[in-house]
């Protein structure tokens, strides 16, 4: 274990004297409900600040499974009863169209952008993991270029273009440079990026509040706080770049305990560090 509940006590006070103001949300998919809305209330219930939604990977009709004007009511009207914001999407279908060599990834990124201004949010992620993982300078030039043409309607609909993977930060900043465009930014998770064997805490300061546009906290399969990461490092790290947008918990549920439990388990101990 990295730490304990003293250092967890040292570093909490720090950060509760600076006034500051993180909002904790949650993503859809580790409620176990990825595009359903009944994630909405159930993030709601849970004590969140907020949830991201994913569209689903599984077309009908030709199109994501959100990408359906009475399931976006659906979500609106959830959000409005419950007083929990949508924080953010997620493109989950770029899991098999890859934004990096496949053109249909470019059309799948076009409709989650009408679909994220649908839901009033800005922020979209678009995961590149597995098959689609970015590898060298030719992977990194193409995701840029992609990029780069879709950034116009980004910023024309207030939407973000938010990559999440397990590049460095030198090399997401080479992506967002070659981008050249202030709506694509890094969507920045301290499990990738620690599993990848770059040090979260750095990288959030090298990086800073004008590159990363939303956060995910995880240290799967451990419990926050009882896994390798230094979460008192990294909230302060968090905390002194200026950041405060939404830090998604994107945590797995334990064998024998439940979805509810685990998070707010999870919750707790941030919202501990974050005061």
């Amino acid at each position: 274990m990295v730490l304990g509940t003293a250092v967890a006590a040292a570093a909490g006070p720090f950060l509760r004297a600076a006034g500051w103001k993180l909002r904790i949300g949650v993503t859809d998919w580790n409620l176990k409900l990825g595009a359903d809305p009944e994630a909405v209330p159930l993030a709601a219930r849970l004590g969140f600040d907020g949830v991201q939604i994913s569209f689903g990977r599984k077309l009908t009709g030709g199109k994501m499974p959100v990408d359906n004007p009475e399931l976006i009511d659906r979500y609106l009207q959830l959000s409005a009863k419950h007083k929990i914001p949508i924080d953010g999407t997620c493109v989950d279908i770029l899991h098999v169209n890859c934004l990096k060599n496949d053109k249909l990834a470019i059309d799948r990124v076009r409709d989650s952008i009408r679909l994220t201004k649908a839901l009033h949010t800005h922020v979209l992620l678009l995961p590149f993991f597995g098959k689609c993982a970015i590898g060298g300078p030719d992977d990194r030039d193409a995701v840029g270029d992609a990029l780069r043409t879709l950034a116009p309607e980004a910023e024309k609909a207030g939407v973000i273009l938010a990559v999440e993977n397990t590049i460095s930060a030198e090399d997401n900043a080479r992506i967002l440079d070659r981008a050249r465009s202030k709506s694509v930014q890094v969507y920045y998770d301290v499990g990738n990026s620690t599993n990848a064997g770059f040090d979260p805490a750095k990288e959030i300061r090298w990086l800073g509040k004008q590159r990363i546009c939303q956060i995910h906290l995880k240290d799967n399969p451990a419990y926050l706080g009882e896994g390798k990461i230094n979460f008192p490092e990294v909230m302060n790290a968090i905390h002194d770049i200026g950041f405060t947008g939404y830090a998604n918990l994107e945590t797995d549920t334990h064998a024998g305990s439940s979805v509810e439990a685990d998070m707010k388990r999870n919750l707790a101990f941030i919202r501990k560090l974050a005061g």
